[in-house]
């Protein structure tokens, strides 16, 4: 079937407000009487709060209020949205007597300037006890290691352990030919949007907050909010326009959200509470640092007999998204890579660190990460071309996904397939690796599936309005997220396409939770699957109400009516022509009409697939990895902007490239204090680190649930990049990473070592 609208990369909507600079992000919103919020943080990763003298920062002139866990309302919550239970955990305080990891806040203040704030929280004296603190998951899971959460049975795990199985492991084991086995760590990757975490609060004089917010999850907000203060849904709004990213970690609320709604309460005027970079360090989320064990079983032909894991998570000070992540994470681990036999468990466990929380992969990231070098490994013990043997292993059409759900086409198989065709990869792999000089070059090969939508492990629902207008344009109101990647122009496009109108002729409301229709947010890969296949419905709904009118018109059966850009024909009746206009609103006879239709829809689940072909340059004098070219494959049933899902496709491999190379938030391991929360001190590949990336998108298999077959793409990239390169540093130089970021010193002294075992043998 041919489309007009969907498949081309239309402008993008917000495209003109961007380039000007006229669009308005929350921290741009100014208004009579605002007051400017600061929290105080703390400098100990685990004590009691003895005493907090706030006289001093109440006396200084401009200070209008102060707020410390003494006059907070004290409701436990997740943290992150309400009501996701199945992903989050309920450990949290406004503000609490006890501080569990180094940069908590303890106390906030409201003032005339941001100076004067800034002032105040220096004035705010916190006498603390301190506790013995824990900061790695070795330590937090010893049997006399101190409780970080007074939580009983269960120490310091955030949720008992997480064990998934399939057939027999043991039979497994006892069935290969060889069993490898190897332990693998991710390190503690921040989101770094450009964005920093802000809310502007405001109360009316009928009791009614408004919330201005940089979130992933409006409707999530509201229920939090309306949840820990105390308040009924319908007073409170949230609206959230322009969004300078988020990448999953703003699903969470970070404590001052509640704040600043409680410092506008207080002081009977609006309050903006803007974090400052070091603060989105501070306060925000990081990707869970993992520990992996990992040991497969393997025949001579390459099949697998078994897969066992044991997965370990950092959670950091509080669950946040621990009990999701981990769930996620090792589930992941019983596909991707056939096998019968599967036994894995996940554990998630609190320290004194900085917290953890959703981020783009969500616990896959890691778990992929080992399950694709081992993969590699085993392709060297077998002697056998790597790319092979993930083809030959490769999940296909039928096979159970980690959602317990068949898998829809040969994804996969298709993108390894196509990548080795465009790289002339066996080929390539014949020929001597290039040299020049101290210089190594190498190629590897990496591979991800997702899912789109986060179901089962959430019951969510997309849900859309569309209205048409009486001159024959239409609206879309919809409640999900627009994070700055052009979500919403795609929406556009759907309902554009379904209805038959130019793409101009549709307008899209969003980003008011009083106005458009409940959304659960925008993560999981979900925003086009699910909001536009919600947004597609309820244009069919309409587009059967004004073709019905057409028929009238026009004296023809509704089954003969093709409309397209804004134009209704009748099938071998070419004369016979009407605009959607006039269909709507007739020049004389029946009056305009009220065209509306609405749908929920409740997705089941879909995957997409991704094969990343990667050529790498490894100094031997300085151990310096550059990243050359990627070529990345990617199935995602059909297309719906080319540009926006390349885009993101490109936004993830950066974000890839800098986790597996140079992006570590790093803490004092005796202090627990952050150690590189700037964009000084913690590095990531910028525009000019960039190698040349030729994107390739398949519409192999397109998923019914989908709008016009469509998946997600937003989360898949950033999977796939990593083990690539680690696996094209080893066909380089040699060496095997088992762990990233994969830091210069760290290729010197493996060099070195590998040297040394030459000399000796």
């Amino acid at each position: 079937m041919t489309h007009s609208i969907i498949g081309t990369s239309v402008k993008r909507t917000d495209l003109l407000a961007k380039v000007t600079g006229d669009a308005k992000y929350v921290a741009d919103m100014n208004m009579p009487g605002l007051l400017f919020g600061k929290t105080k943080r703390c400098n100990v990763a685990h004590a009691l709060i003895k005493r907090i003298d706030v006289s001093k920062a109440r006396a200084l002139p401009g200070v209008k209020a102060v707020l410390t866990h003494e006059n907070v309302p004290r409701v436990l919550h997740a943290g992150s949205p309400h009501p996701r239970s199945a992903s989050v955990t309920c450990d949290q305080y406004i503000l609490d007597n006890k501080v569990r990891y180094w940069g908590e806040g303890v106390a906030v203040v409201a003032a005339i300037s941001e100076e004067i704030a800034e002032k105040a929280i220096g004035l705010i004296e916190v006498e603390y006890e301190e506790l013995p603190a824990v900061f790695t998951v070795e330590d937090a899971q010893r049997p006399d290691a101190p409780l970080i959460h007074d939580r009983e049975p269960g120490g310091n795990l955030v949720l008992p352990p997480a064990i998934f199985t399939r057939g027999d492991v043991e039979k497994g084991f006892a069935e290969a030919d060889f069993i490898l086995e190897g332990e693998y760590e991710g390190g503690r990757p921040t989101p770094a949007y450009m964005e920093p975490n802000v809310c502007t609060c405001q109360w009316d004089g009928n009791g009614n907050l408004t919330v201005w917010i940089s979130t992933q999850t409006a409707f999530m907000v509201r229920g939090i909010m309306a949840e820990v203060l105390g308040l009924p849904l319908h007073k409170v709004r949230v609206l959230v326009d322009h969004m300078g990213g988020g990448f999953g970690a703003k699903q969470d609320l970070f404590q001052h959200e509640f704040l600043c709604a409680l410092l506008a309460k207080e002081t009977k005027r609006p309050v903006r509470m803007e974090f400052t970079r070091e603060e989105t360090f501070l306060g925000g989320r990081t990707r869970h640092p993992a520990k992996i064990w990992l040991k497969q079983g393997f025949r001579k032909d390459g099949t697998i007999t078994a897969r066992q894991a044991r997965v370990v998570f950092n959670s950091g000070a509080y669950g946040s998204h621990g009990p999701g992540v981990t769930n996620v994470g090792t589930s992941a681990l019983v596909s991707l890579y056939r096998c019968e036999n599967v036994h894995l468990e996940g554990r998630c466990v609190y320290t004194n660190s900085p917290i953890a929380g959703a981020f783009r992969g969500y616990g896959v990231v890691q778990t992929y990460y080992a399950l694709d070098i081992q993969m590699d490994e085993a392709a060297v013990k077998l002697g056998m071309d790597p790319a092979e043997l993930k083809l030959q292993n490769a999940v296909r059409e039928g096979d159970i996904a980690p959602s317990n759900h068949p898998l829809i086409g040969h994804g996969l198989e298709a993108c390894i397939k196509k990548g080795m065709e465009l790289t002339d990869w066996r080929n390539l792999r014949r020929q001597p690796r290039k040299v020049e000089g101290p210089i190594r070059y190498g190629w590897g090969v990496g591979c991800e599936m997702h899912g789109s939508s986060a179901y089962p492990g959430i019951k969510e629902q997309g849900n859309a309005i569309v209205k048409m207008n009486e001159d024959g344009t239409a609206v879309l109101l919809t409640g999900t997220a627009g994070l700055g990647t052009g979500a919403h122009t795609a929406l556009a496009q759907i309902v554009a396409e379904e209805l038959g109108l130019k793409f101009e002729d549709v307008s899209v409301v969003h980003g008011d939770t009083d106005v458009v229709p409940w959304d659960i947010g925008a993560f999981a890969s979900h925003t086009t699957y699910m909001g536009g296949r919600a947004a597609q419905m309820a244009a069919a709904e309409v587009k059967k109400q004004m073709l019905k009118r057409a028929a009238e018109q026009l004296d023809a059966r509704i089954d003969d009516l093709v409309v397209a850009q804004g134009d209704i024909t009748v099938r071998a009746r070419p004369g016979l022509r009407m605009t959607v206009r006039e269909a709507v609103m007739p020049k004389k006879g029946i009056p305009a009409a009220q065209l509306v239709g609405t749908a929920t829809y409740h997705p089941t689940k879909s995957y997409s697939f991704a094969a990343h072909f990667v050529e790498v340059r490894v100094d031997t004098e300085t151990g310096y990895i550059t990243v050359e070219q990627v070529i990345p494959v990617h199935e995602i049933g059909k297309v719906i902007h080319p540009v926006a899902a390349a885009g993101q496709i490109e936004g993830g491999i950066q974000q890839g490239i800098g986790h597996t190379l140079y992006e570590d938030y790093q803490i004092d391991m005796r202090t627990g204090r952050s150690l590189n929360a700037n964009f000084v001190d913690y590095k990531m590949p910028l525009a000019m680190d960039m190698p040349p990336i030729k994107t390739v998108i398949l519409e192999n298999a397109p998923d019914p649930g989908g709008p016009f077959g469509a998946k997600g793409v937003g989360e898949d990239p950033i999977v796939a990049i990593g083990p690539a390169i680690a696996n094209a540093v080893y066909d380089a130089i040699g060496v095997r990473f088992r762990h990233y970021p994969i830091k210069p010193e760290q290729v010197l002294t493996a060099l070195a070592q590998l040297k040394g075992e030459q000399q000796t043998a």
